[in-house]
């Protein structure tokens, strides 16, 4: 981790940036994962929930799911284990690395443009869309870590999630999958390119 003035590069999925356009984070500026995690909901056509549809469809038969609500449940779960994946390791940060910009009130970049277009390919893969590649100016902290590190989508206790994520807090950057959190002022100085 360190604080100063430093140039990254940012892949913008949701709205296009401009030029000049100036971001500021900081510990109460939550971030579009922040919200996707932690703030949608997810309810079928009745605004059933996941809770209420897995009540109102267990009979001794076992459970018995519409399509529609099969896909709430699925999307709900998915959200929920990654929410509580970034609960986890927003704790170790909290509790061990407090100097560290949170990964909820951030902005995810890459130190240099090979790293930018990793992270463009995967996104590709989840057919995520791309609208822009830009070069940022921060003057802020920022922490290189390896995606890779991150506690897993899966079931194991979350005192091995607990340990997969001080190991991710510990990672240098070093990776096939390095991310950059940046915070403080975030300045667009380049629009690298457009899709």
């Amino acid at each position: 981790m360190a604080k100063g003035a430093f140039y990254a590069y940012h892949l913008v999925t949701k709205k296009k940036m401009v030029l000049g356009q100036v971001i500021h984070f900081d510990k109460n500026q939550k971030n579009t994962l922040y919200n996707f995690f932690f703030e949608k909901e997810r309810l079928n056509s009745k605004g059933e929930d996941f809770i209420q549809i897995l009540y109102g469809n267990y009979t001794n038969d076992g459970l018995h799911l519409t399509n529609e609500n099969a896909e709430v449940a699925i999307k709900y779960v998915s959200q929920t284990i990654r929410a509580i994946r970034e609960v986890i390791v927003e704790m170790v940060r909290l509790e061990e690395y407090p100097e560290y910009p949170s990964r909820l009130s951030c902005l995810y970049a890459a130190r240099n443009y090979e790293d930018i277009l990793k992270w463009e390919k995967l996104f590709n893969s989840f057919n995520r869309e791309v609208l822009q590649i830009v070069k940022l100016k921060v003057t802020g902290k920022y922490f290189e870590g390896d995606a890779n590190l991150l506690p897993k989508e899966d079931g194991v206790p979350f005192s091995k999630k607990i340990d997969q994520a001080r190991e991710y807090w510990k990672s240098n950057g070093t990776s096939d999958l390095p991310e950059l959190l940046i915070d403080g002022k975030i300045e667009v100085v380049e629009i690298i390119k457009e899709y």
